[in-house]
Formats: C-alpha cells, structure tokens, sequence
C-alpha cells in the first residue's frame, strides 16, 4: 500500500501552474500567491465554496514544494466520524479501543517528511481541534492508547466552505488554532466571479469527456456557450465539469446546444 501511494504521488510530480485553468486576474492573483507559498514550510488555510477546486491548489501547493518527492495525504475530516478521526490522523495501539485489533500507523506518521490535507476543517469536533493544535504546536503526535509521543515533519494544507474566522467569533472554532492554520490564506473565487473562465474550462472538460466516453464532440453552439457565460453556476466548477459529462454522454449531435445543457429551462423561466 505505501509503495501503490508512493507511485501513485510520483506520477503527479509535474503539477504545475498550467495545469489549472484559469486566466481571470482574480486566478491570476490567486496563482502568483501558491508560487510563492508553496516552497515556503508555512501551514495554508484555503477558503471557497464547494466545487471550486480547493484539492487543485492543494496539489499544486505540495508538488512545488521541496516536499513533492515526499508522501501527500488527503483526510476528509466531514467524511470521518469524531471517534474514528483521532485514529486515523494519529494511529493506535492494539487494543486500545473496540475493533483495535493491531497497532495502526496514523496519516501523520505517514505523512512524515510530506504533507497533508485536512479538507473540511471546519466540520471537526472542538475536541480534536485541541488534538491537533497540540500537533502543530509541538510537532508530535500521541497514538490512540499510547504513553509515548512520537516527532513528525508534516506541513498542513487545510481546507474549508466556511468562514473559520466567524466560527472562531462565535466559539464553534477555536481561535488558537485558527491563527495556526491561517499563516497563509488562498481564497479560491466561485466561478461567478470569474466567468471568462468559462469558456476555456468548458472546452478543457468537452475534450476530457469525449475521449473518456468515446464521442466525437467538435463543440458548443455560440447559444449554448453564451448561456453557460450567463449562467451563476451554484456548484462552481464541479457543476460545470457534471453538466458537460452529462451532455456530452447524451449528446445527439455534433455539437453541444442549448437544450443539451441541463440548466436550460431555468435559464429560460428566468428571461
């Protein structure tokens, strides 16, 4: 499993600036800064509506940093119950709990020398959260049943749909950890906000899905385009990259039209 990991975090050493699409000055702007936060060892907080690519700069972070030829963990901390999270990131002894039936390596042992997402941060206990300040205070961990801390190098990458700073003001994050996080904040615009975008990532994912669904797709319509610009696109890129894998697996012709697009009839209630 650790070598399958280490292969898999190889073929991803090429990840570069160019592989995220976006001309807008608000991606321009967001770029310049992971140029120049990533070789840093500061820990990033990275802000942004669902479905804007919060994992993209994650990536881009970690492989032009000098830990790229290192191990990079991902833990959705929303995805994990709160009595399972402590084990996961920081590992157990045998017996420690019900069902701990050998001693585990946590994400943060295997992260060693790498680094590690902890996406969804703002779904985790305040419990953990003082867990995990400890871990970035004193660069060690306590498995789960263990007397015995053990040293790691990781650099945390965190990642949330919330505002951190308002749950801090209200005492559902805590502030110490907050400010932990938050040496370096990169907030990734919703796809609103940059829809000259648009275009560019639609065609990026017309290619992609007509090559994986075997369609010769030569394109959009100008009014199939023109209501993809217009449209708000709650969902942000991940909506945008659904809808033309739907279109184009139903797709009757060459080119993509309006009516292929699955928010047409909104788009149209709403003129």
């Amino acid at each position: 499993k650790k070598e399958n990991i280490h292969l898999k975090n190889k073929l991803n050493q090429n990840f570069n600036r160019e592989n995220i699409i976006g001309s807008s000055a608000a991606m321009i702007a967001l770029l310049d800064t992971v140029e120049l936060a990533a070789p840093s060892d500061a820990n990033i907080l990275i802000t942004g509506g669902s479905g804007t690519g919060k994992e993209l700069i994650a990536n881009a972070i970690h492989y032009n940093s000098p830990r790229k030829d290192m191990t990079f963990i991902r833990i959705n901390c929303a995805a994990i119950t709160e009595t399972l999270l402590e084990s996961e990131l920081f590992g157990h002894e045998r017996g420690s709990f019900t069902g701990a039936d050998k001693k585990r390596k946590g994400r943060f042992l295997q992260a060693h020398g790498g680094s590690i997402l902890l996406d969804e941060i703002g779904e985790m206990s305040l419990a953990m959260q003082a867990k995990l300040l400890r871990v970035l205070q004193e660069k060690e961990i306590t498995p789960v049943g263990s007397e015995e801390s053990i040293k790691v190098d990781v650099r945390v990458i965190a990642s949330t749909n919330r505002d951190l700073k308002k749950m801090a003001e209200e005492g559902l994050f805590r502030e110490d950890l907050y400010f932990r996080l938050n040496v370096v904040t990169l907030e990734i615009p919703p796809l609103s906000d940059r829809s000259e975008d648009i275009p560019s990532l639609a065609l990026h994912f017309l290619k992609l899905f007509s090559e994986k669904n075997r369609r010769d797709i030569k394109g959009f319509t100008p009014e199939a385009m023109d209501a993809m610009i217009r449209y708000g696109w709650p969902g942000n890129v991940r909506e945008l990259m659904n809808c033309i894998e739907r279109a184009v697996v139903l797709a009757r012709s060459d080119y993509l039209s309006l009516d292929d697009l699955p928010f047409a009839a909104e788009l149209n209630s709403s003129n």
